[in-house]
C-alpha cells in the first residue's frame, strides 16, 4: 500500500512538472513569436485593375510598408473587403461584359498567401463595391454597369453561403456619359439593421431598402411616398458612411465632388439634408472628382477624397448637428485616390493612389484628426482598393 502512494506521489510529480515545463515552452515560443514581429504587424491587401490581388505588411511600430507581392491571380479584383472577424478576404470580379462574382479567400497571417475558398455569383455586371455586416453575416455587392445590388449570406468560417437576394435599380441622370442608367456603386446596412442604403451615381439616388437580417435580404422599398433620397441632378452618389450615434449619414459624390450630411430616421427609413460641403479649393476650375470616405471610429471626424486636386480632406463632426468643418488639406501621396482605409486602431491611413500606382501611408492624430505623411508608400500598379488583416 505504501508503496502504491509513493508511486502514485512520483507520477504526480512528473505529470507536474512536465506541465510546467510544456507552460514553460509555450510561454518561450510566444514570447520569440512576438519578438519576431509577426503579431504587431498588419497584412494589407491591394485590390488593382491588374487582374490581380497584391499584399503588403504594415509594421504599425515603425510605419515601415513591405510590399509582399500578387497573392492572387485571373479575376479583375478591383475592390476587396476583410473579415473583421476572421481571416478572410473578399474580393469582386469586375466584368463589365459578363456576371461579375465574389470570391472569398482564406488569409495565411505568416506568408499573406490567399487560398480561395469558394466563389458565388453576383448576380450583376461590373462588380464594384463590396461592404460587410458582421451583425447578420452579410456581404452586400453592389455591381455598377447593371445597377443591381446583392446580398450574400455568409457561412461561419468565412466561406460564401448562397446569394439571397439582388435588387435592380433604375433611373438616370444629365451627364449623358456616366448616368444613362442606374449604377449601383455602394450598399451599406444602416446601424439599426432594418434597412440597406445604396448610392445610385447613375441615378442620383440614395436608394433606400428593407433588410431582414435573418435571411440576409434586401427587401422592396415599400414606403409611400418611396423612401430614396434624391440628390441634386448631376451630383453622381458614390458612397455613404454612418456617424458613430447612427443619427446622420454622409453621402460623397463623385460627378459633383460634394459631401451631402444626411440626418438619418432609422424608425422611418428616411434621410433629410442637413448640410451640403464643397470637396474642391475656392480656386478650383477643372473637372470635379470625389471618391472615397471614412469616419474615425469615435466619430469625431471624417477623411474624404478629392482625386480631382489629388488631396485628402479633414472635416471635424458636430455632435449635435452632424455638420462638417474642414479642417486640413493634404496631398494623397500620389495620383488619383481611389480608395482608403483607417486601420482597426485609427492611427494609420492607407491610401490607394490608382494613377500614380501606389499605396501611402499617413499617420493619424487621435486629439486633432489631422493627417500627417509618413513618407512610407509601396509601388502597387492601379491601386484601387484597401483591406486590412492584423
Amino acid at each position: 500500500m505504501m508503496q502504491r502512494l509513493f508511486l502514485d506521489t512520483c507520477t504526480k510529480r512528473v505529470a507536474v512538472a512536465a506541465l510546467g515545463l510544456s507552460v514553460g515552452l509555450i510561454g518561450m515560443l510566444g514570447q520569440a513569436h512576438a519578438a519576431s514581429g509577426y503579431d504587431q504587424s498588419q497584412l494589407v491587401y491591394v485590390g488593382t485593375q491588374q487582374a490581380q490581388i497584391q499584399a503588403l505588411r504594415f509594421d504599425p511600430s515603425t510605419g515601415k510598408l513591405a510590399v509582399i507581392g500578387p497573392v492572387a491571380k485571373g479575376l479583375n479584383a478591383t475592390w476587396v473587403q476583410s473579415d473583421p472577424q476572421r481571416p478572410v478576404i473578399y474580393a469582386v470580379d469586375d466584368d463589365k461584359v459578363r456576371e461579375g462574382s465574389v470570391t472569398a479567400y482564406a488569409v495565411d497571417r505568416a506568408t499573406g498567401a490567399l487560398a480561395e475558398l469558394n466563389r458565388v455569383d453576383s448576380n450583376g455586371r461590373g462588380t464594384t463595391n463590396l461592404s460587410l455586416d458582421a451583425r447578420s453575416m452579410t456581404l452586400l455587392a453592389a455591381s455598377y454597369d447593371s445597377g443591381t445590388v446583392s446580398s450574400i449570406a455568409l457561412e461561419p468560417d468565412g466561406r460564401l453561403g448562397v446569394r439571397a437576394s439582388t435588387m435592380q435599380e433604375t433611373g438616370s441622370g444629365p451627364n449623358q456619359r456616366r448616368q444613362a442608367s442606374a449604377h449601383a456603386h455602394n450598399a451599406v446596412v444602416d446601424p439599426s439593421g432594418r434597412y440597406v442604403l445604396v448610392p445610385d451615381l447613375g441615378a442620383d439616388r440614395v436608394f433606400v431598402y428593407g433588410f431582414d437580417a435573418a435571411k440576409h435580404a434586401l427587401l422592396p422599398d415599400n414606403g409611400d411616398p418611396p423612401r430614396a433620397f434624391t440628390a441634386p441632378s448631376g451630383s453622381g452618389p458614390r458612397h455613404v458612411v454612418f456617424g458613430a450615434d447612427g443619427r446622420f449619414a454622409y453621402v460623397i459624390t463623385e460627378l459633383s465632388a460634394e459631401i451631402f450630411v444626411l440626418r438619418w430616421d432609422a424608425v422611418q427609413g428616411r434621410l433629410t439634408p442637413v448640410q451640403t460641403v464643397s470637396l474642391s479649393s475656392p480656386e478650383f476650375k477643372g473637372v470635379r472628382s470625389g471618391a472615397e470616405i471614412v469616419t474615425s471610429t469615435d466619430g469625431r471626424f471624417v477623411y474624404a477624397e478629392d482625386r480631382s486636386e489629388d488631396t485628402l480632406v479633414v472635416y471635424r463632426v458636430d455632435p449635435e448637428s452632424g455638420e462638417l468643418s474642414e479642417l486640413q488639406r493634404i496631398a494623397c501621396g500620389g495620383t488619383k485616390p481611389w480608395g482608403m482605409e483607417l486601420d482597426p486602431s485609427g492611427k494609420w491611413l492607407f491610401v490607394a493612389n490608382q494613377r500614380s500606382g501606389n499605396i501611402a501611408v499617413f499617420s493619424v492624430d487621435s486629439t486633432s484628426g489631422k493627417l500627417a505623411g509618413t513618407g512610407a508608400t509601396a509601388d502597387v500598379p492601379t491601386a484601387v482598393s484597401v483591406a486590412l488583416v492584423n
